[in-house]
């Protein structure tokens, strides 16, 4: 205890040695240049924010318009491509080798996938979208404002947004990664999987150029997601206590959150991760029944249904924005913008889905890395959805709500439509503040792993220790101000930014996938030793 046995003078050494040791452990290429940009791009926003906001929204409107197609087309093709892989005998392949062990049960797995991923956004917009697309719907869809084609057009465009799309760019980063970092013992970050499709010229300073922008449009939607949590939990707080949302009641929100999840992330995935998120998924399940039983529950199956047939049958058009949606701006606003987000957040979230899918085999990564959580937002989107629709249709209070308050406040005015209302906000703030913690902890570990150099080592761990407070600290101050400057905009659109980077590193892991099926089919089967897992030797069994 330095700091009051010997003053703060020991003190200031000691912090000062922490830094020399981070510094020391640090892949310099990949760790300083998303802190600057990122810390610039904030320094920029608080001297002045309309140029910031101008200069990002310029910028994101000029990658939407110009590469819209592409992603479109290449978030199509990663759900063709993760059905051609379940039906090759690359889906039977074991992740790790034939006798590799998993260090997580189905359950866990599941659970951290679904945290780790959608979760904060399924609580932000299950009930606040569909009022958007209720009351503006495309001229495209055919459909008038709060209609029932209305209503069906709105449930199925957040399948579309939400759902088995959103995880095949997911899947198939973190596939990649996993087959050729536990079966062909490449390094554990993006470079590697690339480095058997693109060589040499995949690694050394090429692959930390690679990271590095990977991790700067994970960190900026990390801020993003974290700014826009800390504005729900806050307008929960006041609908529950009759405080109002101040500064200083968002400052205590990020404050408790980033302490939280920092103190679970540096105990490990097992203690931390797990727990949080097997706790958030049964809340999730819970909250779920709830409202389908007092909802108008005929209304939600019998909507869920339509939009389900719609959102098949119109799959292709809407994936590839065929016709009329091709020169529709709501297509480009919306199911793009969405592409895009996903592909900025997959690169670096694939490090953490591939790691902890070791010991199982591809058709059962599949499974529970897209297909159960995928499945699991589309009927979070169909009850909640079908709730709003349904409290809205007959005292317009929802979208009153949205209109005044903005999004963030649509879920509490859903729950205020129930019995027990303030019971149930109470315990929806309570899982909120859960999912948050429970998706920075698992990113923040697959940001320390991109970070730092080295394997696995006791010096090591107290870098990754030291790592996690460094960027749970950074990304709670940027979030903190740009929600206390009204920019959390400018942050999301800055995040935004990452998919165009992340769109060509999706490309670049399909052709990686495709030469693992064509080239090195037999050595993924056989792989006798996997690459040992950037974590703590606690996690070689399954548990839970």
């Amino acid at each position: 205890m330095p700091f009051y046995v010997n003053g703060p003078v020991n003190f200031a050494s000691e912090v000062a040695e922490i830094f020399r040791q981070l510094i020391k452990t640090t892949r310099p290429l990949v760790f300083w240049p998303p802190v600057i940009l990122l810390t610039g791009a904030l320094a920029f926003s608080l001297i002045d924010f309309d140029e910031f906001h101008s200069a990002v929204s310029a910028a994101n409107g000029w990658l939407l318009s110009h590469f819209d197609w592409l992603f479109s087309y290449a978030s199509f093709a990663a759900v063709g491509l993760i059905l051609w892989v379940v039906f090759s005998p690359l889906g039977s392949v074991r992740i790790g080798g034939p006798e590799a062990k998993p260090i997580l049960s189905r359950w866990n797995w599941f659970s951290i996938t679904l945290c780790t991923t959608i979760a904060i956004g399924i609580l932000f917009w299950g009930a606040a979208e569909p009022m958007f697309h209720m009351n503006s719907p495309p001229a495209f869809s055919g459909a008038v404002a709060h209609s029932a084609d209305a209503e069906s057009f709105a449930v199925s465009s957040m399948f579309m947004h939400w759902t088995f799309t959103p995880y095949a760019i997911y899947s198939v980063p973190a596939l990649a990664f996993a087959l050729a970092h536990y079966n062909l013992g490449r390094p554990y970050s993006l470079s590697g999987p690339l480095s058997l499709v693109f060589g040499r010229a995949a690694l050394g300073k090429s692959g930390s150029v690679i990271d590095a922008i990977g991790l700067y449009a994970l960190v900026a939607g990390v801020a993003a997601s974290l700014g826009a949590g800390v504005m729900t939990l806050a307008s929960g707080i006041e609908t529950v206590s009759g405080l109002h949302d101040t500064t200083l009641l968002r400052l205590f929100v990020m404050a408790l959150i980033v302490s939280v999840f920092v103190l679970s992330s540096i105990s490990g995935v097992q203690r931390g991760i797990k727990i949080l998120s097997d706790l958030n998924t049964k809340f999730f399940f819970a909250l779920v029944i709830f409202v389908l039983i007092l909802g108008p529950t005929g209304h939600i199956l019998s909507l869920g249904a339509e939009s389900a047939v719609e959102y098949v049958t119109k799959f292709i058009p809407r994936s590839l924005a065929l016709g009329e949606r091709a020169g529709d701006p709501w297509t480009r606003d919306w199911t793009v913008f969405y592409f895009a987000n996903w592909l900025a957040w997959a690169p670096i979230t694939a490090l953490f889905l591939g790691r902890i899918s070791v010991g199982y085999t591809v058709r059962e990564f599949v499974l529970f890395n897209l297909v159960a959580p995928a499945t699991f937002g589309a009927i979070w989107m169909t009850v909640f959805g079908g709730a709003a629709i349904g409290a809205d249709a007959g005292s317009g209070a929802l979208s009153a709500a949205l209109d005044e308050r903005g999004p963030e406040s649509v879920i509490y005015a859903l729950f205020e439509t129930f019995p027990f209302s303030q019971v149930i906000i109470s315990l929806f703030i309570i899982l909120t503040f859960i999912s948050f913690v429970t998706a920075m902890d698992s990113n923040t570990h697959s940001i320390t792993g991109v970070c730092l150099k080295g394997t696995p080592s006791k010096e090591r761990r107290g870098a990754e220790y030291q790592m996690k407070i460094f960027w749970g600290v950074l990304v709670g101050a940027i979030a903190f101000i740009m929600t206390s400057t009204t920019g959390i905009d400018g942050v999301r659109m800055l995040s935004n930014l990452g998919g165009l980077p992340g769109l060509f590193i999706l490309i670049s892991m399909g052709a990686v996938i495709v030469t693992i099926r064509v080239l090195w089919l037999d050595e993924v089967r056989s792989a006798a030793q996997p690459a040992q897992p950037v974590t703590t030797p606690s996690t070689e069994k399954a548990t839970g």
